[in-house]
C-alpha cells in the first residue's frame, strides 16, 4: 500500500480545517471581546499507529475509511464555557457534516480524561471530484489538555496498564485540573476584561496567534 498516497487527502483535511478553525477565531475577535478558540493544531495519524488500530480492530486495508481519527485536529479553550460555544458554532457549519458527538466533559472517563470530541464528514474537493474524509475534532481547556498529553506519554511507558498507584494519582490530577477549569470559569468575566486591556496595550494580534498555532 502506498502509504503517503492514501493520506495525501487526510493531510489536505487537517491543513483545511486549521484554515477555517483559524478564520473562526478571527471572526470572533473582530466581533467580540473575547475569542471563545485560544488555538488550533492538527495531525495526521502516524502509519504505526494506523497499522496498530487496524490489527486491534481487525480491520483490512479496505475498511480504512471507517477510522474517525486518522485526521485529527484539535481546539484550545480557555474556559469550559467556550468549549460549548465553539460546539454549537460548529453544528451550524454548512461546510461539515457532523456524525457523532462525544462530551467527555460532562460525562468524563473513569481514567479522569475529559474532552469534547466531534466527528465530521468533511467534503474535501479534489482534481478527480469530491472525497468525503472522517475527522475527528478533539475541544478542551488547556488544563485538560496538559492532563491529557501526560496521560498519553505515561500510556506508552506502561501500554495502557497502569499499576494502580499511578491510575490513581492521574485521576486525582485530573480532578484537580477540572477543579482549576471551574474557579477560572468563576471569574472569567474579569479575566477576559484583563485579557483584553493587555491585548490593547501589547498589540496582540492574530498573527501572533498564528505563530502560537504554528
Amino acid at each position: 500500500m502506498d502509504w503517503q498516497l492514501f493520506l495525501n487527502p487526510y493531510e489536505q483535511t487537517v491543513n483545511e480545517l486549521k484554515l477555517k478553525l483559524r478564520e473562526m477565531r478571527k471572526q470572533y475577535r473582530q466581533t467580540d471581546n473575547h475569542a471563545p478558540i485560544e488555538f488550533v493544531t492538527g495531525r495526521i495519524k502516524s502509519v504505526d499507529s494506523i497499522k496498530e488500530k487496524m490489527v486491534r480492530r481487525q480491520l483490512t486495508e479496505d475498511r480504512l475509511d471507517e477510522m474517525e481519527d486518522i485526521a485529527g485536529v484539535r481546539i484550545m479553550c480557555q474556559f469550559v464555557e467556550d468549549i460549548y460555544q465553539v460546539v454549537s458554532d460548529l453544528r451550524k457549519r454548512k461546510d461539515m457534516t457532523i456524525i457523532e458527538e462525544r462530551d467527555y466533559i460532562t460525562n468524563n472517563k473513569s481514567s479522569g480524561y475529559r474532552s469534547y470530541h466531534i466527528v465530521i464528514n468533511y467534503p474535501l474537493q479534489q482534481i478527480d471530484g469530491e472525497k468525503i474524509i472522517k475527522a475527528e475534532i478533539q475541544i478542551r481547556t488547556l488544563a485538560m489538555n496538559f492532563w491529557a498529553t501526560i496521560e498519553h506519554s505515561l500510556n506508552y511507558k506502561y501500554q495502557g496498564k497502569f499499576p494502580d498507584e499511578i491510575a490513581a494519582r492521574l485521576r486525582r490530577a485530573a480532578e484537580a485540573a477540572f477543579q482549576l477549569d471551574t474557579e477560572m470559569s468563576s471569574i472569567n468575566g474579569d479575566i477576559k476584561e484583563a485579557q483584553q486591556i493587555f491585548s490593547q496595550k501589547k498589540g496582540y494580534t492574530d498573527s501572533s496567534l498564528d505563530d502560537i498555532d504554528n
